[in-house]
């Protein structure tokens, strides 16, 4: 099925705009605040993988470190920004930051649909 996904999730992508100059101590100025909303996403728990023939893999712990998030096509995200689930999820709230380059499904060969925009995302600490 394409996106956007009907019952989809609406993600908040976290993007600060560049920097308007500097401080008096030279520190860069934050920019303004470009965020924006995408709805009808795709959120999935990513795990870490365990260290072959180590103590996770014997007694088959999962260890959740982040989400993998599939966005309707044309959607724009960079390893700058950040998210947070803004409807509907369990995850909703959290902040997480975007790890790694995004990638465009572009268009099923034999239908020309497009595909969605894969990216990972990392749980902020602290």
């Amino acid at each position: 099925m394409p996106s956007p996904y009907p019952f989809g999730v609406t993600v908040r992508v976290l993007r600060t705009g560049p920097s308007p100059g500097r401080d008096p101590r030279g520190q860069p100025l934050p920019g303004p605040d470009q965020s924006f909303d995408v709805s009808g996403c795709v959120v999935t728990p990513r795990e870490s993988a365990p260290q072959v023939g180590g103590e996770q893999q014997q007694g088959r712990d999962t260890v959740i470190v982040g989400i993998t998030v599939y966005a309707p096509p044309g959607t724009v995200i960079r390893t700058t920004d950040r998210i947070q689930v803004t409807s509907g999820h369990r995850y909703q709230g959290i902040t997480f930051e975007v790890t790694g380059e995004p990638g465009d499904w572009g268009r099923h060969v034999i239908t020309g649909t497009p595909g969605p925009v894969q990216f990972a995302a990392d749980r902020v600490n602290g």
